[in-house]
Protein backbone atom coordinates (compact mmCIF):
# COMPACT_ATOMS: atom_id res chain seq x y z
CA UNK A 1 0.00 0.00 0.00
CA UNK A 2 1.71 3.58 -0.53
CA UNK A 3 2.08 5.87 1.79
CA UNK A 4 0.83 9.16 2.18
CA UNK A 5 2.82 12.20 1.79
CA UNK A 6 2.83 14.28 4.72
CA UNK A 7 2.85 17.95 3.35
CA UNK A 8 4.44 20.13 6.14
CA UNK A 9 1.66 22.70 7.95
CA UNK A 10 4.19 25.66 7.33
CA UNK A 11 4.05 24.60 2.90
CA UNK A 12 0.83 24.60 2.96
CA UNK A 13 0.36 27.99 5.15
CA UNK A 14 2.43 29.11 2.67
CA UNK A 15 0.70 27.79 -0.20
CA UNK A 16 -3.03 29.32 0.77
CA UNK A 17 -1.30 32.54 1.75
CA UNK A 18 -0.18 32.80 -1.90
CA UNK A 19 -3.14 31.57 -3.46
CA UNK A 20 -5.09 34.11 -1.17
CA UNK A 21 -2.54 36.76 -2.63
CA UNK A 22 -3.33 36.02 -6.04
CA UNK A 23 -7.12 36.05 -5.86
CA UNK A 24 -7.72 39.05 -3.45
CA UNK A 25 -4.46 41.59 -3.45
CA UNK A 26 -3.49 40.95 -7.14
CA UNK A 27 -6.18 40.51 -8.99
CA UNK A 28 -7.88 43.63 -7.87
CA UNK A 29 -4.66 45.81 -8.23
CA UNK A 30 -4.71 47.24 -11.20
CA UNK A 31 -2.24 49.26 -13.07
CA UNK A 32 -2.08 51.84 -15.93
CA UNK A 33 0.75 51.11 -18.12
CA UNK A 34 2.53 53.66 -19.70
CA UNK A 35 4.27 53.72 -23.48
CA UNK A 36 5.51 56.29 -25.95
CA UNK A 37 5.43 54.71 -29.60
CA UNK A 38 7.46 56.73 -32.18
CA UNK A 39 5.53 56.26 -35.27
CA UNK A 40 4.60 59.68 -35.94
CA UNK A 41 6.00 62.09 -38.56
CA UNK A 42 7.98 65.05 -37.54
CA UNK A 43 5.69 67.83 -36.62
CA UNK A 44 3.05 66.20 -36.08
CA UNK A 45 0.99 66.57 -32.70
CA UNK A 46 1.54 64.04 -30.13
CA UNK A 47 -2.10 61.46 -29.70
CA UNK A 48 -3.01 59.13 -26.80
CA UNK A 49 -4.09 56.25 -27.09
CA UNK A 50 -6.09 53.74 -23.88
CA UNK A 51 -5.45 50.36 -24.60
CA UNK A 52 -8.24 47.74 -23.24
CA UNK A 53 -8.45 43.99 -23.11
CA UNK A 54 -9.53 41.46 -21.80
CA UNK A 55 -12.07 42.19 -18.97
CA UNK A 56 -13.94 38.92 -18.53
CA UNK A 57 -16.75 41.06 -16.52
CA UNK A 58 -19.39 39.72 -14.28
CA UNK A 59 -21.77 41.99 -12.77
CA UNK A 60 -20.43 41.74 -9.00
CA UNK A 61 -17.04 42.90 -9.71
CA UNK A 62 -17.23 46.66 -8.25
CA UNK A 63 -13.94 47.20 -7.92
CA UNK A 64 -13.21 46.56 -11.86
CA UNK A 65 -15.98 48.53 -13.03
CA UNK A 66 -14.84 51.44 -10.53
CA UNK A 67 -11.51 51.47 -11.34
CA UNK A 68 -12.15 50.92 -15.59
CA UNK A 69 -14.34 54.27 -14.37
CA UNK A 70 -11.87 56.57 -13.53
CA UNK A 71 -9.61 56.10 -16.92
CA UNK A 72 -12.45 58.84 -17.97
CA UNK A 73 -10.04 61.56 -16.44
CA UNK A 74 -7.38 60.54 -19.05
CA UNK A 75 -9.50 62.03 -21.85
CA UNK A 76 -7.79 60.34 -24.51
CA UNK A 77 -8.02 60.78 -27.90
CA UNK A 78 -8.83 56.91 -28.86
CA UNK A 79 -10.10 53.94 -26.98
CA UNK A 80 -9.47 50.54 -28.09
CA UNK A 81 -10.95 47.78 -26.92
CA UNK A 82 -9.26 44.39 -27.82
CA UNK A 83 -12.39 41.87 -26.65
CA UNK A 84 -12.90 38.80 -24.08
CA UNK A 85 -14.88 42.59 -22.66
CA UNK A 86 -17.36 40.03 -20.79
CA UNK A 87 -17.68 37.03 -19.00
CA UNK A 88 -21.60 36.33 -17.96
CA UNK A 89 -24.48 36.56 -19.34
CA UNK A 90 -25.66 40.02 -17.51
CA UNK A 91 -22.87 41.36 -18.01
CA UNK A 92 -23.03 43.95 -20.61
CA UNK A 93 -24.79 46.68 -18.65
CA UNK A 94 -22.00 46.76 -16.15
CA UNK A 95 -19.94 46.94 -18.92
CA UNK A 96 -21.54 49.71 -20.36
CA UNK A 97 -21.49 51.72 -17.00
CA UNK A 98 -17.72 51.08 -16.39
CA UNK A 99 -17.16 52.81 -20.00
CA UNK A 100 -19.81 55.32 -19.85
CA UNK A 101 -16.96 57.48 -19.02
CA UNK A 102 -14.89 57.14 -21.95
CA UNK A 103 -17.70 56.27 -24.88
CA UNK A 104 -17.93 60.27 -25.73
CA UNK A 105 -14.32 59.69 -26.69
CA UNK A 106 -13.62 58.06 -30.24
CA UNK A 107 -13.14 54.15 -29.84
CA UNK A 108 -12.90 50.90 -31.35
CA UNK A 109 -13.37 47.36 -30.63
CA UNK A 110 -13.55 43.86 -31.63
CA UNK A 111 -14.84 40.52 -30.34
CA UNK A 112 -12.74 37.93 -28.18
CA UNK A 113 -14.07 34.04 -27.78
CA UNK A 114 -15.23 35.15 -24.42
CA UNK A 115 -17.48 37.41 -25.43
CA UNK A 116 -19.29 34.91 -27.48
CA UNK A 117 -18.63 31.81 -25.59
CA UNK A 118 -19.72 31.50 -21.26
CA UNK A 119 -16.88 30.52 -19.65
CA UNK A 120 -16.76 26.87 -18.18
CA UNK A 121 -15.44 25.57 -14.95
CA UNK A 122 -12.04 23.79 -16.15
CA UNK A 123 -8.54 22.70 -14.88
CA UNK A 124 -6.44 25.74 -15.70
CA UNK A 125 -2.78 24.05 -15.20
CA UNK A 126 -3.75 22.31 -18.85
CA UNK A 127 -2.66 25.65 -20.12
CA UNK A 128 1.11 24.23 -18.93
CA UNK A 129 1.20 22.36 -21.85
CA UNK A 130 -1.40 23.23 -24.50
CA UNK A 131 -3.48 26.43 -25.33
CA UNK A 132 -7.04 26.95 -25.35
CA UNK A 133 -7.56 26.85 -29.06
CA UNK A 134 -9.32 23.58 -29.58
CA UNK A 135 -11.04 23.80 -26.42
CA UNK A 136 -14.00 25.23 -26.91
CA UNK A 137 -17.06 22.99 -27.83
CA UNK A 138 -20.04 25.34 -28.01
CA UNK A 139 -21.34 26.28 -31.43
CA UNK A 140 -23.83 28.34 -30.92
CA UNK A 141 -22.84 31.76 -28.93
CA UNK A 142 -24.30 31.57 -25.45
CA UNK A 143 -23.42 35.48 -24.54
CA UNK A 144 -24.90 38.58 -25.90
CA UNK A 145 -22.42 39.69 -28.45
CA UNK A 146 -24.97 41.61 -30.53
CA UNK A 147 -25.58 43.62 -27.27
CA UNK A 148 -22.53 43.72 -26.34
CA UNK A 149 -21.53 45.15 -29.98
CA UNK A 150 -25.17 47.56 -30.38
CA UNK A 151 -24.35 48.94 -27.36
CA UNK A 152 -20.86 50.31 -27.76
CA UNK A 153 -21.47 51.38 -31.35
CA UNK A 154 -24.48 53.46 -30.61
CA UNK A 155 -22.52 55.45 -28.56
CA UNK A 156 -20.13 56.21 -31.85
CA UNK A 157 -17.63 53.10 -31.29
CA UNK A 158 -16.45 51.31 -34.47
CA UNK A 159 -17.01 47.38 -34.72
CA UNK A 160 -13.79 46.41 -36.59
CA UNK A 161 -14.26 42.77 -36.49
CA UNK A 162 -13.16 41.93 -40.05
CA UNK A 163 -13.15 45.70 -41.53
CA UNK A 164 -11.50 48.42 -42.37
CA UNK A 165 -12.15 52.49 -41.42
CA UNK A 166 -10.78 55.72 -41.72
CA UNK A 167 -11.33 57.72 -38.27
CA UNK A 168 -10.02 61.16 -36.84
CA UNK A 169 -7.86 60.86 -34.02
CA UNK A 170 -6.98 64.20 -33.04
CA UNK A 171 -5.47 66.04 -35.22
CA UNK A 172 -4.50 62.40 -37.10
CA UNK A 173 -6.07 60.92 -40.20
CA UNK A 174 -5.73 57.16 -39.23
CA UNK A 175 -6.54 54.29 -41.35
CA UNK A 176 -7.59 50.99 -39.27
CA UNK A 177 -7.69 47.64 -40.16
CA UNK A 178 -9.52 44.79 -37.75
CA UNK A 179 -10.12 41.44 -37.33
CA UNK A 180 -12.08 38.50 -35.54
CA UNK A 181 -10.86 36.51 -32.73
CA UNK A 182 -8.29 33.92 -34.48
CA UNK A 183 -8.41 31.76 -31.51
CA UNK A 184 -11.92 30.79 -32.83
CA UNK A 185 -11.29 30.79 -36.33
CA UNK A 186 -13.42 33.83 -36.91
CA UNK A 187 -10.85 36.22 -37.96
CA UNK A 188 -10.99 36.60 -42.03
CA UNK A 189 -7.85 39.16 -42.88
CA UNK A 190 -8.75 38.41 -46.23
CA UNK A 191 -11.54 40.81 -46.27
CA UNK A 192 -8.81 43.60 -45.22
CA UNK A 193 -5.70 42.28 -46.77
CA UNK A 194 -3.83 44.83 -48.98
CA UNK A 195 -1.71 48.00 -48.71
CA UNK A 196 -2.90 49.95 -45.92
CA UNK A 197 -3.64 53.67 -47.01
CA UNK A 198 -0.35 55.46 -47.43
CA UNK A 199 -2.00 58.76 -47.65
CA UNK A 200 -3.35 58.09 -43.55
CA UNK A 201 -1.45 59.63 -40.63
CA UNK A 202 -1.44 56.58 -39.29
CA UNK A 203 -2.12 53.22 -40.15
CA UNK A 204 -3.58 50.84 -37.13
CA UNK A 205 -4.25 47.18 -36.83
CA UNK A 206 -6.35 46.00 -34.19
CA UNK A 207 -7.55 42.06 -32.95
CA UNK A 208 -7.99 39.88 -30.02
CA UNK A 209 -5.46 37.31 -30.02
CA UNK A 210 -1.36 38.15 -31.61
CA UNK A 211 -1.04 35.39 -33.57
CA UNK A 212 2.34 35.91 -35.84
CA UNK A 213 0.70 34.93 -38.96
CA UNK A 214 -1.99 37.82 -38.73
CA UNK A 215 0.70 39.99 -37.55
CA UNK A 216 3.02 39.20 -40.19
CA UNK A 217 -0.01 40.36 -42.98
CA UNK A 218 -0.30 43.85 -40.84
CA UNK A 219 3.26 44.31 -40.88
CA UNK A 220 3.76 43.50 -44.54
CA UNK A 221 0.34 45.30 -45.74
CA UNK A 222 2.15 48.65 -44.06
CA UNK A 223 0.42 48.73 -40.54
CA UNK A 224 2.44 50.72 -38.36
CA UNK A 225 1.31 50.17 -34.93
CA UNK A 226 -0.57 46.76 -33.81
CA UNK A 227 -2.93 45.89 -30.68
CA UNK A 228 -4.04 42.81 -29.50
CA UNK A 229 -4.92 41.38 -25.92
CA UNK A 230 -5.89 37.65 -25.19
CA UNK A 231 -2.72 36.49 -23.17
CA UNK A 232 -3.33 38.24 -19.98
CA UNK A 233 0.44 38.79 -19.68
CA UNK A 234 0.48 35.10 -18.77
CA UNK A 235 -1.74 35.92 -16.17
CA UNK A 236 0.86 33.08 -13.47
CA UNK A 237 3.69 34.22 -13.74
CA UNK A 238 7.64 33.29 -11.68
CA UNK A 239 9.12 36.59 -10.84
CA UNK A 240 12.24 37.32 -12.47
CA UNK A 241 11.19 35.02 -15.48
CA UNK A 242 8.39 35.97 -16.37
CA UNK A 243 4.84 34.32 -17.95
CA UNK A 244 5.36 30.35 -18.38
CA UNK A 245 2.86 30.09 -21.42
CA UNK A 246 1.26 32.48 -24.11
CA UNK A 247 -1.99 30.41 -24.93
CA UNK A 248 -1.12 31.43 -28.13
CA UNK A 249 1.54 31.40 -30.83
CA UNK A 250 3.67 34.37 -30.11
CA UNK A 251 6.27 34.03 -28.31
CA UNK A 252 6.88 34.32 -24.20
CA UNK A 253 9.10 37.62 -24.55
CA UNK A 254 6.47 39.36 -25.90
CA UNK A 255 3.37 38.32 -24.20
CA UNK A 256 2.91 41.78 -22.97
CA UNK A 257 4.24 45.19 -23.17
CA UNK A 258 5.24 47.32 -26.71
CA UNK A 259 7.56 45.23 -28.34
CA UNK A 260 8.35 45.10 -32.26
CA UNK A 261 6.72 43.18 -34.95
CA UNK A 262 9.04 42.62 -38.47
CA UNK A 263 8.17 47.12 -39.60
CA UNK A 264 5.26 47.31 -37.08
CA UNK A 265 5.19 47.63 -33.45
CA UNK A 266 3.40 45.62 -31.35
CA UNK A 267 0.98 46.01 -28.34
CA UNK A 268 -0.16 43.34 -25.87
CA UNK A 269 -2.25 44.03 -23.28
CA UNK A 270 -1.91 42.05 -20.56
CA UNK A 271 -5.33 43.25 -19.66
CA UNK A 272 -7.67 43.96 -16.54
CA UNK A 273 -9.81 40.08 -15.95
CA UNK A 274 -9.80 36.52 -15.58
CA UNK A 275 -11.94 33.75 -16.11
CA UNK A 276 -14.57 33.62 -13.16
CA UNK A 277 -13.43 30.36 -13.06
CA UNK A 278 -9.46 31.15 -12.51
CA UNK A 279 -9.47 34.01 -10.74
CA UNK A 280 -6.14 34.73 -10.35
CA UNK A 281 -2.96 36.73 -10.59
CA UNK A 282 0.56 36.43 -9.93
CA UNK A 283 3.33 38.78 -10.60
CA UNK A 284 1.10 39.78 -13.40
CA UNK A 285 -0.61 42.99 -12.34
CA UNK A 286 -4.25 43.75 -14.33
CA UNK A 287 -3.45 46.52 -16.43
CA UNK A 288 -4.83 48.87 -19.18
CA UNK A 289 -2.27 50.90 -21.23
CA UNK A 290 -2.24 54.76 -22.17
CA UNK A 291 -0.07 54.94 -25.42
CA UNK A 292 1.48 58.09 -26.66
CA UNK A 293 2.39 58.53 -30.19
CA UNK A 294 5.12 60.91 -31.01
CA UNK A 295 7.05 61.53 -33.85
CA UNK A 296 10.09 59.52 -34.66
CA UNK A 297 13.35 60.29 -34.22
Amino acid sequence: MRKAVAIPLSLMGLGLAGLGYASVVERNSFRLRRFDVPVLERGQRPVRILHLSDLHLTPGRRMLINWVRSLGSLEPDLVVNTGDSIAHVDAVPSLLHALEPLLSRPGLFVYGSNDLYAPKPKNPARYLWRTSKNDRRQHVPSLPWRELGEGMAAEGWLDMNNTTARIKVGDLDVAVAGIHDSHIDRDRYDLVAGPAPRDADLRLGVMHSPEPRNLSRFAADGYQLLLAGHTHGGQLCIPFYGALVTNCGIDRARVKGLNRHSSAWLHVSAGLGTSPYAPVRFACFPEASLLTLVPRR
